[in-house]
């Protein structure tokens, strides 16, 4: 996974200690076939598939984030519908003993164009799923998609 350049000046300052981040998830949705099919992508560093996740860049606006974070790491254009669920995750603790928490911010987005692949490195496969159909997920990311499956209705907060 590749590591923003200012969460690497941020980790020279205060090595391993615990970083509140801002996240996103996309929950990207494709209607143009006979069923809706799902965006997810196979994480490199866990084998798992789930929706494309990203951070927030300082002073980008996390719906831009969630759609560049798509491009990114499956070269696939959508575009944001609604904020579907707010949630903490974590504390996360990396191999390199980094520990991050992050606030997620997950959107339903819809496709306008692309062919999924893994674009950027950081997974090993991405694809259309149909909803009925879905591989097996992390019960937080499960969550996620099940928050972003209407197409209208308020946010989720996580007590």
């Amino acid at each position: 996974m590749s590591i923003p350049p200012y969460v690497l000046s941020l980790r020279e300052r205060v090595g391993n200690d615990l970083l509140w981040m801002p996240g996103v998830t996309a929950v990207v949705l494709r209607d143009d076939g006979p069923r809706p099919a799902l965006l997810l992508v196979r994480r490199a560093d866990t084998g798992e598939w789930t929706p494309v996740t990203g951070i927030v860049d300082p002073g980008e606006e996390p719906a831009v984030a969630a759609l560049r974070e798509v491009r990114e790491e499956a070269d696939v254009e959508a575009v944001a519908e609604r904020l579907a669920q707010v949630s903490v995750v974590g504390p996360v603790v990396y191999a390199n003993g980094d520990r991050s928490q992050y606030l997620d911010l997950t959107f339903r987005c819809r496709w306008v164009s692309g062919e999924p692949f893994p674009a950027d490195g950081e997974n090993t496969d991405a694809r259309w799923f149909d909803l009925d159909d879905l591989p097996p997920m992390a019960p937080d990311m499960a969550a996620r998609v099940a928050a972003a499956l209407p197409a209208r209705g308020e946010a989720e907060f996580t007590a």
